[in-house]
């Protein structure tokens, strides 16, 4: 163990004794265990903001995102039609890449593994790993972990991970790359907790930004869990801060949404994919795990991040945007933008692609203009660009 065990008890003794009191999700529990601190109704109440307000407030600097939370509404009808046509059509390609992501981590990585998914997107992705690797006859365990941009990883979390696992056995799962903010993210958090022993290795689905450690593709394609919120991710909320949280044992905070509950997809969505990586399991010989190098896979490679980058700064340039937080690239992370924040207009390779066809959606209920630009933006299909609401600061900015 690379961490004093009996300081390590000490130091998450509220944590631990917050996440016996609070069960959150509602995947099973053999599926994940979030290491979240549960916000009470009124504290709720108190987090939610008018997006309109919140955008105002985050781009002024007078308050981080991680301070407020945006209400989440159940999807309208046309839209979970989307969804599911996306499942439909790339649920068998998502459990594909998760039998392949599954095969490579059991390769990598020698005795019991610890998953952090990383909340929201990374949940849905990481128990389909922690299901796979279970298949493989891996010993697999799998946590709900925070991370917040400009705040870092939840220290606590990790501590309390590793009094009961090894650090050398631990890896962080996300759904996709955007810019790679959370992959610096990440990184920074690491090393500021140098002495836990941990490095900062992560897993996507997707990793259009060239910056994953382990990716099934760099390709900036529909994952279908990506266009849901917390009804796809156990129903929880974006993780939050609540006041004096650098000196608190307790874990960063969500909701849980049990106003969702009756448009709850999270469970039924993970057993559908799950079917298709078990397929996938069954059909691969021993020796067709795709063998990459021994640091990263091809799909990080430099050529990647360098058109990404490239990307990101022609964007900023043309709009004047000196803050890069807010360019939202990539199909999900641009979807998301949509639905929880203030969007100027979206940029697209093309609005007729059936894979764009939840954010055409979201930006003609918004009155949202879209940029068609073809191949021009690639390796991204999309970028949402979120309108400016005051002077930026790049302390606080979402």
């Amino acid at each position: 163990m690379n961490t004093d065990k009996s300081t390590s008890k000490a130091a998450t003794k509220d944590a631990q004794q917050c996440a016996k009191e609070h069960t959150l999700g509602t995947y099973s529990s053999e599926d994940i265990t979030f290491l979240l601190s549960a916000l009470s109704p009124e504290e709720i109440e108190a987090y939610y903001t008018p997006t309109n307000d919140k955008e105002r407030l985050i781009q002024q600097g007078i308050a981080h995102y991680s301070d407020m939370l945006s209400r989440e509404s159940k999807p309208d009808e046309r839209y979970l039609n989307i969804f599911q046509q996306a499942v439909t059509r790339f649920g068998q390609r998502m459990g594909e890449d998760i039998a392949r992501l599954a095969r490579q981590l059991s390769n990598r990585v020698e005795g019991p593994i610890t998953l952090l998914s990383l909340v929201r997107a990374g949940v849905p992705v990481g128990v389909l790993i922690h299901r796979a690797l279970q298949a493989l006859g891996r010993e697999s365990t799998h946590y709900g972990i925070s991370i917040i941009r400009d705040r870092g990883i939840d220290a606590n979390a990790l501590k309390h991970v590793l009094t009961m696992h090894d650090a050398s056995s631990v890896v962080f799962v996300d759904g996709w790359t955007g810019k790679g903010a959370i992959s610096d993210e990440l990184e920074s958090s690491i090393a500021t907790h140098a002495h836990l022993g941990i490095q900062p290795r992560l897993v996507t689905l997707a990793d259009p930004a060239g910056r994953a450690w382990l990716s099934a593709s760099c390709e900036d394609w529909l994952i279908p869990s990506g266009i849901l919120g917390s009804t796809v991710s156990g129903l929880v909320s974006r993780s939050v801060l609540r006041e004096g949280w650098q000196t608190s044992n307790e874990f960063h905070a969500c909701a849980q949404l049990d106003y969702l509950a009756d448009h709850d997809h999270s469970k039924q969505f993970v057993d559908t994919i799950h079917a298709h990586t078990l397929e996938a399991l069954a059909a691969a010989s021993d020796n067709s795990s795709n063998q990459q190098s021994k640091d990263k896979t091809d799909t990080t490679s430099t050529d990647v991040a360098t058109r990404a980058k490239a990307v990101i700064t022609t964007i900023g340039k043309e709009f004047n945007i000196d803050n890069i937080n807010r360019i939202k690239p990539g199909i999900a992370e641009a979807t998301r933008a949509v639905l929880r924040r203030v969007p100027e207009r979206i940029i697209v390779s093309s609005k007729d692609e059936e894979d764009l066809a939840a954010l055409v959606h979201l930006a003609k209920q918004a009155g949202v203009y879209i940029d068609e630009r073809g191949k021009s933006i690639a390796p991204y299909r999309a970028i949402t660009i979120i309108a400016n609401r005051g002077k930026l600061n790049n302390n606080n900015n979402g």
